[in-house]
Protein backbone atom coordinates (compact mmCIF):
# COMPACT_ATOMS: atom_id res chain seq x y z
CA UNK A 1 0.00 0.00 0.00
CA UNK A 2 1.13 3.22 -0.73
CA UNK A 3 0.32 6.09 0.73
CA UNK A 4 0.73 9.48 -0.57
CA UNK A 5 2.42 12.39 1.23
CA UNK A 6 3.35 15.98 1.08
CA UNK A 7 6.62 17.38 2.39
CA UNK A 8 6.71 20.20 4.00
CA UNK A 9 10.56 21.11 3.61
CA UNK A 10 13.00 20.28 0.78
CA UNK A 11 15.97 22.24 -0.59
CA UNK A 12 16.00 20.10 -3.96
CA UNK A 13 15.91 23.69 -5.91
CA UNK A 14 19.59 24.51 -4.46
CA UNK A 15 20.69 21.22 -5.55
CA UNK A 16 19.52 21.88 -9.12
CA UNK A 17 20.63 25.05 -9.03
CA UNK A 18 24.35 23.77 -7.73
CA UNK A 19 23.84 21.18 -10.83
CA UNK A 20 25.87 21.29 -13.96
CA UNK A 21 23.97 20.61 -16.90
CA UNK A 22 19.91 20.77 -18.30
CA UNK A 23 18.52 21.39 -14.97
CA UNK A 24 15.25 20.16 -16.00
CA UNK A 25 16.51 17.12 -17.79
CA UNK A 26 18.23 16.59 -14.24
CA UNK A 27 15.08 16.42 -12.33
CA UNK A 28 12.78 14.66 -14.72
CA UNK A 29 15.39 11.81 -15.94
CA UNK A 30 17.50 11.73 -12.12
CA UNK A 31 19.83 13.28 -10.40
CA UNK A 32 21.02 10.75 -8.27
CA UNK A 33 23.01 13.08 -5.95
CA UNK A 34 19.69 14.81 -4.57
CA UNK A 35 17.31 13.26 -2.47
CA UNK A 36 14.55 14.19 -4.85
CA UNK A 37 14.15 13.82 -7.71
CA UNK A 38 10.78 13.25 -10.03
CA UNK A 39 11.03 9.66 -10.85
CA UNK A 40 12.01 8.87 -7.24
CA UNK A 41 9.50 11.03 -6.03
CA UNK A 42 6.51 9.41 -8.12
CA UNK A 43 7.91 5.97 -7.15
CA UNK A 44 7.60 6.71 -3.72
CA UNK A 45 4.29 8.49 -3.82
CA UNK A 46 5.22 12.01 -3.00
CA UNK A 47 2.16 14.40 -4.04
CA UNK A 48 4.22 17.46 -3.18
CA UNK A 49 5.65 19.74 -0.62
CA UNK A 50 7.20 22.97 -0.16
CA UNK A 51 10.27 23.54 -2.23
CA UNK A 52 12.53 26.23 -0.84
CA UNK A 53 14.70 28.53 -2.17
CA UNK A 54 17.64 29.23 0.53
CA UNK A 55 20.16 31.78 -0.44
CA UNK A 56 23.24 29.87 0.36
CA UNK A 57 25.83 31.19 2.17
CA UNK A 58 28.93 32.95 0.05
CA UNK A 59 31.69 33.13 2.28
CA UNK A 60 30.95 30.44 5.27
CA UNK A 61 29.81 26.55 4.04
CA UNK A 62 26.84 25.12 6.06
CA UNK A 63 28.59 21.69 6.24
CA UNK A 64 31.73 23.60 7.56
CA UNK A 65 29.11 25.12 10.39
CA UNK A 66 27.61 21.98 11.56
CA UNK A 67 30.98 20.24 11.44
CA UNK A 68 33.05 22.71 13.57
CA UNK A 69 34.92 21.63 16.44
CA UNK A 70 32.51 24.72 18.33
CA UNK A 71 29.34 23.38 17.02
CA UNK A 72 28.13 23.64 20.77
CA UNK A 73 29.46 27.16 20.80
CA UNK A 74 26.74 27.84 17.58
CA UNK A 75 29.52 29.27 14.88
CA UNK A 76 26.87 31.18 11.89
CA UNK A 77 27.83 32.54 8.27
CA UNK A 78 28.03 36.36 8.22
CA UNK A 79 24.72 38.27 6.84
CA UNK A 80 23.88 38.08 3.09
CA UNK A 81 23.50 41.04 1.18
CA UNK A 82 20.32 41.58 -0.75
CA UNK A 83 21.94 41.42 -4.43
CA UNK A 84 23.69 38.22 -3.18
CA UNK A 85 20.27 36.98 -2.09
CA UNK A 86 18.14 37.84 -4.96
CA UNK A 87 20.96 36.32 -7.08
CA UNK A 88 20.36 33.13 -6.30
CA UNK A 89 16.74 33.35 -4.92
CA UNK A 90 15.32 34.16 -8.63
CA UNK A 91 17.74 31.51 -10.13
CA UNK A 92 15.81 28.92 -8.33
CA UNK A 93 12.38 30.32 -8.91
CA UNK A 94 13.20 30.70 -12.28
CA UNK A 95 14.23 26.73 -12.59
CA UNK A 96 10.70 25.72 -10.35
CA UNK A 97 9.04 27.48 -13.24
CA UNK A 98 11.07 26.27 -15.86
CA UNK A 99 9.72 22.26 -14.39
CA UNK A 100 6.56 23.48 -14.40
CA UNK A 101 7.01 24.95 -18.46
CA UNK A 102 8.03 21.08 -19.10
CA UNK A 103 5.16 19.41 -17.08
CA UNK A 104 7.57 17.85 -14.41
CA UNK A 105 5.46 19.67 -11.77
CA UNK A 106 2.63 22.55 -11.06
CA UNK A 107 3.39 25.49 -9.20
CA UNK A 108 0.78 25.57 -6.78
CA UNK A 109 -1.12 28.58 -5.09
CA UNK A 110 -4.39 27.82 -3.20
CA UNK A 111 -5.12 24.04 -1.81
CA UNK A 112 -7.87 23.56 -4.50
CA UNK A 113 -4.74 24.11 -6.84
CA UNK A 114 -2.66 21.09 -5.17
CA UNK A 115 -5.58 18.69 -5.07
CA UNK A 116 -6.53 19.51 -8.44
CA UNK A 117 -2.91 18.53 -9.97
CA UNK A 118 -2.79 15.12 -7.73
CA UNK A 119 -6.30 14.42 -9.45
CA UNK A 120 -4.24 14.63 -12.39
CA UNK A 121 -1.42 12.96 -11.44
CA UNK A 122 0.98 15.64 -10.85
CA UNK A 123 3.77 16.45 -8.14
CA UNK A 124 2.36 20.06 -6.69
CA UNK A 125 4.89 22.36 -5.20
CA UNK A 126 4.41 25.69 -3.63
CA UNK A 127 7.08 27.74 -3.88
CA UNK A 128 8.35 28.85 -0.54
CA UNK A 129 11.47 30.95 0.70
CA UNK A 130 13.76 30.15 3.64
CA UNK A 131 15.19 33.19 4.86
CA UNK A 132 13.95 36.31 3.05
CA UNK A 133 16.95 37.92 2.24
CA UNK A 134 16.02 38.58 -0.83
CA UNK A 135 13.01 40.67 0.39
CA UNK A 136 13.99 44.08 0.00
CA UNK A 137 12.38 46.42 2.96
CA UNK A 138 10.20 47.96 0.40
CA UNK A 139 8.75 44.59 -0.67
CA UNK A 140 9.37 45.03 -4.23
CA UNK A 141 10.73 41.83 -4.44
CA UNK A 142 8.03 40.32 -2.31
CA UNK A 143 5.63 41.28 -5.04
CA UNK A 144 7.46 39.78 -7.97
CA UNK A 145 7.98 36.57 -6.66
CA UNK A 146 4.11 36.82 -5.22
CA UNK A 147 3.43 36.93 -8.66
CA UNK A 148 5.45 34.24 -9.51
CA UNK A 149 3.59 31.89 -7.06
CA UNK A 150 5.55 32.43 -3.82
CA UNK A 151 3.53 31.63 -1.10
CA UNK A 152 5.34 30.30 2.04
CA UNK A 153 8.45 32.51 3.64
CA UNK A 154 10.33 31.72 5.88
CA UNK A 155 11.56 34.98 7.49
CA UNK A 156 15.07 33.81 8.68
CA UNK A 157 17.76 31.02 8.32
CA UNK A 158 20.09 30.66 10.99
CA UNK A 159 21.60 33.96 10.44
CA UNK A 160 20.53 37.35 11.30
CA UNK A 161 18.72 39.77 8.41
CA UNK A 162 16.84 42.74 7.63
CA UNK A 163 13.75 41.04 9.42
CA UNK A 164 14.32 38.73 12.16
CA UNK A 165 16.95 36.86 14.01
CA UNK A 166 17.93 33.16 13.62
CA UNK A 167 19.14 30.58 16.19
CA UNK A 168 22.85 28.79 15.53
CA UNK A 169 23.22 25.69 15.08
CA UNK A 170 24.03 24.62 18.55
CA UNK A 171 24.25 21.39 21.15
CA UNK A 172 22.74 21.45 23.67
CA UNK A 173 20.51 24.99 23.41
CA UNK A 174 17.35 26.64 22.97
CA UNK A 175 16.23 29.45 20.92
CA UNK A 176 16.50 31.97 23.74
CA UNK A 177 19.42 34.56 21.63
CA UNK A 178 18.83 37.51 20.31
CA UNK A 179 16.34 40.25 19.75
CA UNK A 180 12.73 39.76 18.21
CA UNK A 181 11.76 40.96 14.49
CA UNK A 182 12.78 44.41 13.55
CA UNK A 183 9.76 46.98 12.53
CA UNK A 184 10.34 45.60 9.21
CA UNK A 185 9.88 41.87 9.98
CA UNK A 186 6.20 42.82 11.73
CA UNK A 187 5.61 44.57 8.38
CA UNK A 188 6.50 41.40 6.78
CA UNK A 189 4.18 39.40 9.08
CA UNK A 190 1.12 41.64 8.05
CA UNK A 191 2.00 41.98 4.58
CA UNK A 192 2.11 38.22 4.06
CA UNK A 193 -0.80 37.48 6.48
CA UNK A 194 -2.87 39.85 4.04
CA UNK A 195 -1.60 38.34 0.99
CA UNK A 196 -1.83 34.67 2.46
CA UNK A 197 1.58 33.64 2.14
CA UNK A 198 2.24 31.25 5.04
CA UNK A 199 4.80 32.13 7.89
CA UNK A 200 7.43 29.38 8.54
CA UNK A 201 9.02 29.35 12.36
CA UNK A 202 11.87 26.94 11.87
CA UNK A 203 15.23 28.50 12.61
CA UNK A 204 14.16 32.05 13.98
CA UNK A 205 14.89 32.36 17.16
CA UNK A 206 13.07 32.75 20.84
CA UNK A 207 11.87 36.64 20.59
CA UNK A 208 11.00 36.32 16.70
CA UNK A 209 8.52 33.29 17.83
CA UNK A 210 6.80 35.46 20.08
CA UNK A 211 6.74 38.44 17.86
CA UNK A 212 4.88 36.46 14.94
CA UNK A 213 2.27 35.03 17.55
CA UNK A 214 1.39 38.52 18.89
CA UNK A 215 1.23 39.79 15.26
CA UNK A 216 -0.03 37.58 13.31
CA UNK A 217 -3.85 36.85 12.63
CA UNK A 218 -2.64 32.66 11.39
CA UNK A 219 -2.07 29.23 12.68
CA UNK A 220 1.65 29.34 13.67
CA UNK A 221 3.75 27.03 11.49
CA UNK A 222 7.31 25.10 12.05
CA UNK A 223 7.53 23.62 8.44
CA UNK A 224 10.99 21.57 9.51
CA UNK A 225 11.35 21.23 13.33
CA UNK A 226 11.73 18.50 15.76
CA UNK A 227 10.68 18.00 20.02
CA UNK A 228 13.59 19.39 22.26
CA UNK A 229 13.04 17.62 25.03
CA UNK A 230 14.14 14.66 23.06
CA UNK A 231 16.60 16.57 21.39
CA UNK A 232 18.15 19.76 22.65
CA UNK A 233 19.05 21.42 19.81
CA UNK A 234 18.85 25.15 19.07
CA UNK A 235 16.89 24.51 16.07
CA UNK A 236 14.01 22.25 17.99
CA UNK A 237 10.76 23.30 19.71
CA UNK A 238 10.53 23.60 23.79
CA UNK A 239 7.31 23.15 25.70
CA UNK A 240 6.17 26.62 25.51
CA UNK A 241 6.25 26.72 21.64
CA UNK A 242 4.44 23.98 21.17
CA UNK A 243 1.94 24.82 23.40
CA UNK A 244 1.62 28.22 21.28
CA UNK A 245 1.19 25.98 18.51
CA UNK A 246 -1.20 23.77 19.79
CA UNK A 247 -3.39 27.14 20.69
CA UNK A 248 -3.49 28.67 17.02
CA UNK A 249 -4.13 25.23 15.49
CA UNK A 250 -1.25 25.56 13.68
CA UNK A 251 1.29 22.98 12.29
CA UNK A 252 4.78 21.18 12.43
CA UNK A 253 6.44 19.26 10.12
CA UNK A 254 8.77 16.34 11.69
CA UNK A 255 12.64 17.03 10.18
CA UNK A 256 14.85 13.91 9.00
CA UNK A 257 18.28 15.95 9.99
CA UNK A 258 19.91 13.31 12.33
CA UNK A 259 21.14 16.05 14.30
CA UNK A 260 17.99 17.13 15.15
CA UNK A 261 16.67 14.00 15.98
CA UNK A 262 19.24 12.07 17.71
CA UNK A 263 18.92 12.92 21.68
CA UNK A 264 22.90 12.89 21.25
CA UNK A 265 23.07 16.01 19.05
CA UNK A 266 25.21 14.51 16.54
CA UNK A 267 25.00 14.24 12.70
CA UNK A 268 25.65 10.73 12.18
CA UNK A 269 23.80 8.64 9.10
CA UNK A 270 24.01 5.23 11.49
CA UNK A 271 20.76 6.97 13.13
CA UNK A 272 17.69 4.53 13.25
CA UNK A 273 14.11 5.50 11.86
CA UNK A 274 12.68 4.94 15.45
CA UNK A 275 13.93 8.26 16.56
CA UNK A 276 11.66 10.49 13.80
CA UNK A 277 8.78 8.38 15.04
CA UNK A 278 9.65 8.74 18.77
CA UNK A 279 9.31 12.65 17.44
CA UNK A 280 6.18 12.39 15.92
CA UNK A 281 4.97 10.29 19.38
CA UNK A 282 5.96 13.60 20.93
CA UNK A 283 4.20 16.08 18.77
CA UNK A 284 1.63 14.28 18.56
CA UNK A 285 1.27 14.55 22.26
CA UNK A 286 1.65 18.04 22.07
CA UNK A 287 -0.09 19.08 18.74
CA UNK A 288 -2.79 16.52 18.55
CA UNK A 289 -3.68 14.72 15.56
CA UNK A 290 -4.29 17.93 13.03
CA UNK A 291 -1.22 19.60 13.91
CA UNK A 292 1.49 16.63 13.32
CA UNK A 293 3.10 16.55 9.24
CA UNK A 294 6.05 16.13 7.56
CA UNK A 295 9.04 18.06 6.90
CA UNK A 296 11.98 16.27 5.72
CA UNK A 297 14.47 18.68 4.88
CA UNK A 298 15.40 16.48 1.77
CA UNK A 299 18.49 17.88 -0.02
CA UNK A 300 19.49 19.89 2.81
CA UNK A 301 20.72 17.40 5.63
CA UNK A 302 22.14 14.47 7.15
CA UNK A 303 19.70 11.89 6.81
CA UNK A 304 19.24 8.50 8.72
CA UNK A 305 20.58 5.61 6.64
CA UNK A 306 17.54 3.97 6.41
CA UNK A 307 15.29 6.91 5.46
CA UNK A 308 18.17 7.28 2.57
CA UNK A 309 16.71 9.71 0.42
CA UNK A 310 12.97 10.47 -0.91
CA UNK A 311 12.14 6.59 -1.35
CA UNK A 312 12.88 6.20 2.38
CA UNK A 313 9.41 7.97 3.15
CA UNK A 314 6.76 5.10 2.83
CA UNK A 315 9.21 2.93 5.53
CA UNK A 316 8.74 5.85 7.74
CA UNK A 317 4.64 5.88 7.28
CA UNK A 318 4.98 1.85 7.50
CA UNK A 319 6.57 2.14 10.95
CA UNK A 320 3.51 4.37 12.10
CA UNK A 321 1.20 2.10 10.88
CA UNK A 322 3.39 -0.82 12.26
CA UNK A 323 3.87 1.18 15.94
CA UNK A 324 -0.46 1.38 15.99
CA UNK A 325 -1.38 4.33 14.14
CA UNK A 326 -4.34 3.67 12.43
CA UNK A 327 -4.60 4.35 8.45
CA UNK A 328 -6.73 7.28 8.74
CA UNK A 329 -4.01 9.00 10.86
CA UNK A 330 -1.05 7.99 9.28
CA UNK A 331 -2.91 9.76 5.91
CA UNK A 332 -3.18 12.88 8.12
CA UNK A 333 0.32 13.10 9.03
CA UNK A 334 1.48 12.49 5.72
CA UNK A 335 -0.92 14.49 3.84
CA UNK A 336 -4.37 15.78 4.73
CA UNK A 337 -2.57 18.14 7.70
CA UNK A 338 -1.04 19.72 5.36
CA UNK A 339 -3.35 20.60 2.63
CA UNK A 340 -5.83 22.10 5.55
CA UNK A 341 -3.12 24.11 6.43
CA UNK A 342 -2.40 25.03 2.99
CA UNK A 343 -6.24 26.06 3.02
CA UNK A 344 -6.63 27.88 6.37
CA UNK A 345 -3.02 30.15 6.25
CA UNK A 346 -2.71 30.62 2.31
CA UNK A 347 -6.25 30.15 0.67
Amino acid sequence: MTIPFFDGHNDTLLKLLEAEGDRTALFVEGLPKADIDLPRAKAAGMAGGFFAMFPPPLKVKLDAVVAAPNYSEGVLPPELAVADAQQSTFGMSAILLRLERVGALAVCRTAAEVRAANGRGALAAVMHIEGAEAIDTDFNALEVLYAAGLRSIGLVWSRANAFATGVPFRFPSDAETGPGLSEAGKALVRECNARGIMIDLSHINAAGFRDVAAVSDKPLVATHSNVHAICASSRNLVDWQLKAIAESRGIVGVNYATGFLRPDGQWRADTEMEVIVRHVDALLEALGEDGVALGSDFDGAMLPAPMKDVTGVPKLLQALLDKGYGEALVSKIAYGNWLSMIERAIG
